[in-house]
């Protein structure tokens, strides 16, 4: 799986969502996200920019691999990800694989997250807005949203990549979304 993605500033919560609503954006989840980051023992994820990181949506648990950025203003990457259980119904099993092979817990990230998706199974594009405690200012929690498209192919041609960051662009600005973050929310937590 190859995923092409921008996270961006919101100022309006209400104003996004009609303007989701205009679009016919469907709602298709709320949920709470905690992603536990965790540092390879012999290179820093930070420098190569890539992700590792245990995901509990409501307690259910993914491990997601995320790996080096293409160049470019939207982010586009392979993402390697599955879910946990019933093996290990918590995620507290590949933590613990994770420590002993080296890995470092970096930190840990929790939000909540509505989850929009628009057009059919060929060619979705998924919106999500996330409500950050940790990135809030004022006792508000940080307000983003993230547009994103997954590509089936592991390995696109170049001219897949930027005609879906073109649908990334283009549907943000329909959005109203002017305010581009190209920082994680794992990088803006550590930067604060």
């Amino acid at each position: 799986m190859f995923e092409v993605e921008q996270k961006y500033h919101v100022h309006n919560r209400a104003e996004l969502v009609e303007r989701l609503a205009i679009e016919d954006a469907i709602l298709v989840s709320e949920n709470e996200n905690r992603d536990t980051y965790y540092n390879h023992p012999c290179r820093d994820f930070s420098q190569t920019g890539e992700a590792l990181r245990v995901r509990r949506i409501d307690g259910v648990p993914l491990v997601t691999f995320k790996g080096t950025k293409r160049p470019g203003l939207v982010k586009a990457r392979e993402e390697l990800e599955w879910r946990l259980d019933p093996g290990d119904d918590d995620g507290t099993k590949m933590e613990r694989l994770l420590i002993h092979l080296g890995f470092r817990e970096v930190a840990t990230v929790t939000k909540r997250r509505e989850t929009y998706r628009l057009g059919g199974a060929e060619d979705a594009i998924t919106i999500t807005i996330d409500e950050v405690a940790s990135l809030g200012r004022d006792g508000q929690a940080g307000l983003f949203a993230e547009i994103e498209c997954v590509l089936p192919d592991a390995n696109p041609t170049d001219d897949t990549i930027e005609a879906t960051r073109a649908r990334v662009s283009s549907l943000a600005l329909t959005l109203g979304l002017r305010e581009p973050e190209p920082r994680s929310y794992l990088r803006m937590q550590l930067e604060r």
